[in-house]
């Protein structure tokens, strides 16, 4: 006849093996949501690009330049030339709008109000940049095509260039330059509707007592 101990030694032997079982299976388990949580992360969608804060209120001056710019627009431009660098310099553009000095000595103008039209100061080069497009939308407009994307162009090749080629030059920078700003404007748009709603959130918050 087999003892109780016996009994009782295969009994912790079984609740052993069922425990550790559980143990596996949850470790397991946890280990699998885990990557899953990991993988989901690697991949998920880069972040939208948004405006600085620091910009927000100049660029939203300079689209109220003429109707043919606006916000969007101009960030995604901003963002195509200099990523919102003020200090760019590709040795020939220069600042955040990445005026050539030929082109700023037309166009550059003193919006900061600090008596010089410094192309290295943002409020100066946005405004600008603004002002410039609106000229080069009058400039290409009997051009055949989008006005938006004809200036765009402009602004990278010239309007001569423009106006010669009867619409974009068959310019690699060129071309990829006008889709580079296309494929980023409805991001900006996005990201512009949320900076938006908090400013007015922000303006409709009580003030502190």
């Amino acid at each position: 006849m087999e003892n109780k101990t016996g009994h009782r030694s295969r009994s912790r032997r079984r609740g052993c093996v069922v425990g550790c079982l559980v143990a596996v299976v949850a470790l397991a388990a946890a280990v699998a949501v885990g990557l899953h949580l990991w993988l989901a992360w690697l991949n998920r969608p880069p972040p939208l690009p948004s405006i600085p804060d620091e910009y927000l209120s100049t660029v939203q001056a300079a689209a109220r330049t003429c109707p043919q710019v606006n916000v969007p627009l101009l960030a995604a431009q901003i963002d195509a030339e200099s990523h919102w660098n003020p200090e760019a310099n590709s040795g020939q553009a220069q600042g955040i709008a990445q005026f050539y000095p030929s082109t700023w000595s037309e166009w550059g103008k003193d919006y900061s109000g600090d008596g010089t039209a410094d192309v290295w100061n943002p409020q100066d080069a946005i405004r600008s940049q603004a002002a410039y497009m609106c000229a080069l939308f009058k400039q290409v407009k009997t051009v055949p095509g989008d006005p938006t994307q004809l200036t765009l162009a402009a602004y990278n090749a010239g309007p001569t260039a423009v106006i010669n080629a009867g619409g974009i030059p068959r310019i690699s920078e060129t071309e990829n330059y006008v889709t580079r700003i296309e494929d980023l404007i409805p991001d900006y748009t996005k990201t512009y509707a949320q900076q938006v709603a908090a400013q007015q959130s922000a303006s409709a918050s009580p003030s502190p007592s």
